[in-house]
């Protein structure tokens, strides 16, 4: 069992850190061509969060900042039609045009057969990318309210120097008062090219590496941001080299033997709508491996891994075995990958059909 801090005794199951974008989806067309567009909300940490809350009932929030305007408060409102608290959202002044400080957007095409997905994100001088980290008690929010997890992630990190070191200061808050915390290493080489690279990427992670427990990213994110790799690695699912992965797995656990389980997904991209899809988990020297979908459908994949990392997190807070809660995770992802948008539309009811073995006929 994954012990965690009683309910009872925490405001909340769990926060999250990070930034919540606009997302403009322009439907199944393309952005340079689009019209019109879907608006919704987005981003890696704060997607577990609201999946935590609409498909498993949880008590979530989300630490983050926006521009003090109209957009920011349609990002706000958006949020609280997905049930996560927004108390702990900072608003920063706004200039009228955005000189100093904006709210983020991020166009996004679902992609379709050979033509990939594709995202085009305008995130400069974010107002999340400011966030310092004076600008939040972190004592009263993890010792006096409390919270059973805390999970935050490398998108966040790689936004500014003042946003990695906020990264530490609420990880080690955390670990403080007795919260279990996940990071999603999340490596995007985009965010990190103009501010070090790789090597930089390394050194903020390895920095936070030491106060995490659970530690998700797929292999090249433990090569790219811990430095670990997979020997004799296949990009076949089925090819799944385990002793290469558990043998990385194994190093990466002796270095941070903080880590209580790493989990990382397992994705073959056939075409963009079709994917081969599960993932896979070390814990105490054993690797378990997730629900395989050999050929999974896909409608958009953005929000995947954050959706597993819900159900993963979920199965963990509720007492699962680690085998179940990977399942859950799996699950949940291959769900949230059916519907539009970064945040997953899922019932616990259906994750659990499909853990359960449930096929996709009608349901009257």
């Amino acid at each position: 069992m994954f012990e965690t801090r009683n309910a009872a005794d925490t405001v909340f199951d769990e926060i999250s850190l990070g930034e919540v974008m606009l997302r403009l989806d322009p439907g199944e067309g393309r952005v340079k061509n689009a019209r019109t567009f879907a608006a919704r909300e987005g981003g890696g940490e704060y997607n577990v969060a609201r999946g935590l809350r609409k498909c498993f009932g949880l008590r979530t929030a989300i630490v983050t900042a926006f521009a003090d305007n109209e957009v920011g408060s349609l990002l706000e409102d958006m949020i609280l039609q997905g049930g996560v608290d927004t108390r702990f959202i900072k608003k920063a002044p706004y200039d009228g045009i955005g000189r100093k400080v904006r709210n983020g957007l991020n166009f996004t095409e679902r992609g379709f057969g050979i033509r990939g997905a594709l995202g085009v994100s305008d995130r400069a001088y974010t107002a999340a990318s400011q966030i310092t980290p004076e600008d939040f008690d972190w004592d009263y929010i993890f010792g006096q309210l409390g919270a059973r997890w805390f999970h935050t992630g490398g998108i966040f990190a790689a936004l500014s120097e003042s946003a990695s070191a906020t990264v530490i200061a609420a990880v080690k808050a955390a670990k403080k008062y007795g919260t279990v915390t996940s990071y999603d290493l999340n490596y995007r080489p985009s965010l990190w090219k103009e501010v070090g690279g790789i090597e930089r990427a390394r050194e903020v992670n390895r920095e936070i590496a030491p106060y995490i427990d659970v530690m998700l990213g797929n292999e090249e994110d433990f090569t790219a941001c811990l430095g670990f790799e997979v020997e004799g690695n296949d990009e076949s699912l089925k090819e799944l080299n385990i002793d290469g992965y558990k043998r990385m797995v194994a190093a990466v656990s002796a270095a941070y033997p903080n880590f209580r389980l790493i989990a990382s997904t397992l994705r073959t991209v056939r075409t963009a709508t079709v994917n081969g899809w599960s993932a896979i988990a070390y814990e105490g020297g054993e690797v378990y491996r997730g629900l395989d979908f050999d050929a999974l459908e896909i409608l958009d994949r953005v929000g995947g891994g954050d959706s597993f990392a819900s159900g993963l997190i979920y199965g963990l807070l509720s007492g699962l075995d680690t085998q179940t809660a990977l399942n859950y995770g799996v699950a949940h992802g291959a769900l949230a990958m059916t519907t539009p948008g970064d945040t997953s539309m899922a019932s616990l009811r259906e994750v659990r059909g499909v853990v359960a073995g449930g096929v996709a006929r009608v349901a009257r």
